[in-house]
């Protein structure tokens, strides 16, 4: 999907119809698997949505196209938001998403590419991911001269940045001033076994990534105008790499659930946590027992 521009209000209105799609999904993959993750993949569809379909030059009938831009999930855990996106996108069917985490599916509790080829990285150990997506970038450099037009975007979590390795990425990349990474950062605020600022306090957060050469922006992570003009700025910047901090709600779309470290790491599994989460996100289950949005 090659990019438009600018974001119109029927581009953002359509985006926030996918994002809900998306949402819808990962709730039906979960409760499916009864296993996973309900936090994180909920309060980032926003910014997936965003990125599959509108921002990203990719095209998912030819993954392996070697101008597309390339995506890293670094934060694992939460790619049920990732499959969601990639399905909806048509990378591969919806009916694809309800094997999550069974034997032999292409769709791992974490992303394996020897599973789903068209993933970038295997992930799963938190902190490698920007690590690996510091090296494409650079490769890419390397191999291209200045830059070949192609961009490299990774996904973090705000928990995940208590990894030593994430800080050591953060430093290479700002001195080689790799103008071609933006890295997404999940601000959540919750990480498996509590908030982050009790776990390991991560404030003043910018600051620490403007002292490695970092262009750095702080957002609404659910605002579609506000992740537009961010990665808008961050294509505007040539002389070093760009993170864009993103303000999100734990569990976004299900009042409930938000803002609860508890949701992190596990499902809706009861039959309350279940209907409420459906009900939450607009699905309606038809007779046959078929999972549809209101948005379809």
């Amino acid at each position: 999907m090659i990019p438009t521009s600018p974001l119109t209000d029927e581009k953002a209105q359509l985006l926030a119809d996918k994002a809900l799609a998306i949402r819808q999904s990962i709730i039906e993959m979960l409760i499916e698997a009864r296993s996973g993750h309900t936090a994180g993949p909920l309060d980032m569809a926003d910014v997936f949505s965003y990125l599959f379909f509108h921002a990203l030059k990719i095209d998912p009938k030819k993954p392996d196209w070697p101008y597309r831009d390339r995506l890293v999930l670094s934060n694992g855990h939460i790619c049920p938001v990732l499959y969601a996106t990639m399905a909806h996108a048509g990378y591969f069917s919806l009916d694809e998403l309800k094997t999550l985490r069974k034997f032999g599916s292409k769709l791992q509790g974490h992303p394996h590419r020897d599973f789903l080829p068209a993933l970038e990285t295997s992930s799963g150990p938190l902190g490698s991911g920007l690590s690996q997506a510091v090296g494409m970038a650079l490769g890419d450099r390397i191999d291209f001269g200045k830059t070949s037009g192609k961009q490299f975007v990774c996904l973090t979590s705000d928990g995940e940045l208590d990894c030593g390795q994430i800080w050591e990425a953060v430093m290479l990349a700002g001195k080689e001033k790799l103008q071609n990474l933006t890295v997404f950062v999940d601000r959540n605020s919750i990480q498996i076994d509590g908030f982050t600022e009790d776990i390991m306090p991560l404030n003043p957060l910018a600051d620490k990534w403007r002292a490695f050469n970092w262009h750095v922006q702080e957002i609404d992570g659910h605002n579609f105008r506000a992740i537009d003009g961010a990665w808008t700025q961050a294509q505007s910047v040539f002389d070093r790499p760009s993170v864009i901090i993103c303000y999100t709600i734990a569990s976004k779309g299900i009042p409930e659930f938000e803002r609860q470290y508890e949701w992190h790491g596990k499902p809706p599994t009861t039959p309350v946590e279940v209907e409420t989460a459906r009900a939450a996100l607009h699905i309606v289950r038809t007779m046959g027992g078929k999972v549809r949005g209101e948005h379809e």
